[in-house]
């Protein structure tokens, strides 16, 4: 868990290495961005079954995401990443985050090719993980001290709507997704455009499809592919209307239908039961 001001912003940074259990990784939408340095060979990343994939030397940002996205990963991967809390990652951007909506960009896109030349330098000269993690965090806490005022701006401020966005994904997380926009943004003081208008600048998708990406991160992390799963009951249980529409969003999501999704599921666990990676990606091979 990173330290305050980040607590707020990052849910967890993370160092990976080694050899992944599949060549090619699909993560389902979550809520949650990702910022990811590069430390080894290029890997390559495909937002979309109708995109092209792309390689990314130094790294990808990618906020929050609507549809899943395709990780092809070397032989001797090795990064370090962060996980974002959906608004999270807003204070590192210089443009609104709903222009990179399902488009991931490169690091340098974002920061410049000088700033991410010098860290990733210093990140590859670190004594080990827990120094790397530490380097980025220190990274961040810069940044967001600049982007607050307490320094020469780098890059701009997401503005006064972060507070408001951060109230709102606050509620809907809590939530589990089950709650009425309306009444998020009538508590709030604000039109329900307004609030949606924020919501695409910080998180790059508005807050009723957050709310959709929670309910449907709710139900896919309540499932335990060791055991039977009862369809029926998960679905009322993560708030689905009936079964078929919680099967329309299983797709939309993720491409899959539900039972394919736990056949998929099954078979990373049989192939490398314990992987950390277990619990979300999936083999896309």
């Amino acid at each position: 868990m990173p330290r305050p001001p980040l607590d707020g912003l990052i849910d967890d940074l993370y160092y990976l290495e080694g050899t992944p259990p599949y060549p090619r990784l699909t993560l389902p939408p979550m809520p949650s961005a990702l910022l990811i340095l590069n430390l080894g060979p290029p890997f390559r990343i495909r937002a979309g079954a109708d995109t092209e994939t792309a390689g990314y030397a130094d790294g990808c940002v990618v906020t929050t995401p609507t549809r899943a996205i395709e990780f092809g990963y070397p032989p001797g991967t090795r990064s370090v990443g962060v996980h974002f809390k959906p608004w999270g990652l807003a204070p590192f951007l210089r443009m609104p985050a709903a222009e990179l909506c399902d488009r991931p960009v490169t690091v340098e896109q974002v920061w410049g090719r000088p700033a991410v030349a010098s860290l990733r330098d210093r990140l590859a000269t670190a004594a080990g993980p827990y120094e790397m993690l530490a380097l980025l965090e220190e990274e961040l806490t810069g940044r967001l001290r600049e982007t607050t005022g307490l320094g020469p701006a780098r890059h701009a401020s997401p503005g006064p709507g972060l507070g408001l966005v951060q109230h709102a994904s606050s509620v809907i997380a809590a939530a589990d997704g089950a709650v009425a926009i309306s009444d998020l943004s009538a508590t709030a003081g604000v039109s329900s455009t307004h609030l949606a208008q924020r919501f695409k600048e910080i998180v790059g998708v508005t807050p009723k499809r957050l709310a959709r990406t929670y309910r449907f991160a709710s139900a896919v992390l309540a499932i335990d592919p060791a055991e039977p799963v009862d369809w029926v009951e998960l679905a009322a249980r993560a708030g689905y209307f009936d079964q078929a529409h919680f099967a329309h969003e299983f797709r939309a999501f993720t491409g899959l239908t539900p039972t394919r999704y736990i056949d998929v599921r099954r078979r990373f666990l049989r192939e490398h039961p314990g992987h950390a990676l277990d619990a979300g990606p999936l083999p896309a091979d």
